[in-house]
């Protein structure tokens, strides 16, 4: 269940989070495809983060600090690739483009740039030191019951946007 829960609360602070940025910096975008409260990339790419960051720790043998700066690396390539892949998809998919980096600096095609890249980076280290062992607390809590609801719930809204966007 723990994967599961990560997966949904972090689906829905990334959603929390663009719709804020939005709201504050007037730029007016929708985060995600769905029309739940959720944008599934953030939690896919928590537990991406989850498993390679405690892989990484628990196999290089260094001290921590080298095993960060490795890890941010890591997880900056990886969490980029994801990025690129979910916006081929939904273009693919939806024939839409949800965004398009192609007027930053330092961008190949229409969604990977390098301050993108970077603050996946960044963000993924502040994840795994500071938001993680906090959070961790609460979705240990979830009961199992609201997990049903929410993964209920997320598979009909998936069901309903393939049917209404196809």
């Amino acid at each position: 269940m723990y994967y599961f829960n990560t997966f949904f609360i972090y689906s829905i602070l990334g959603f929390l989070l663009e719709t804020t940025y939005s709201f504050f910096s007037n730029l007016h975008f929708e985060s995600g495809i769905l029309y739940g409260p959720w944008t599934p990339i953030y939690g896919i790419s928590m537990i991406l983060i989850i498993i390679l960051s405690n892989y990484l720790f628990l196999n290089l043998h260094m001290h921590r600090f080298f095993e960060t700066i490795i890890t941010f690396f890591i997880l900056t390539i990886v969490l980029t690739f994801i990025e690129w892949l979910g916006g081929i998809a939904i273009e693919k998919i939806f024939h839409i483009t949800f965004w398009d980096y192609s007027d930053s600096p330092y961008h190949f095609g229409k969604y990977i740039c390098l301050k993108m890249s970077l603050i996946w980076g960044i963000g993924s280290i502040i994840l795994i030191y500071l938001v993680k062992p906090w959070m961790d607390k609460f979705i240990k809590k979830i009961p199992k019951r609201v997990t049903i609801v929410l993964a209920t719930t997320f598979i009909m809204d998936i069901f309903l946007t393939f049917i209404s966007k196809i």
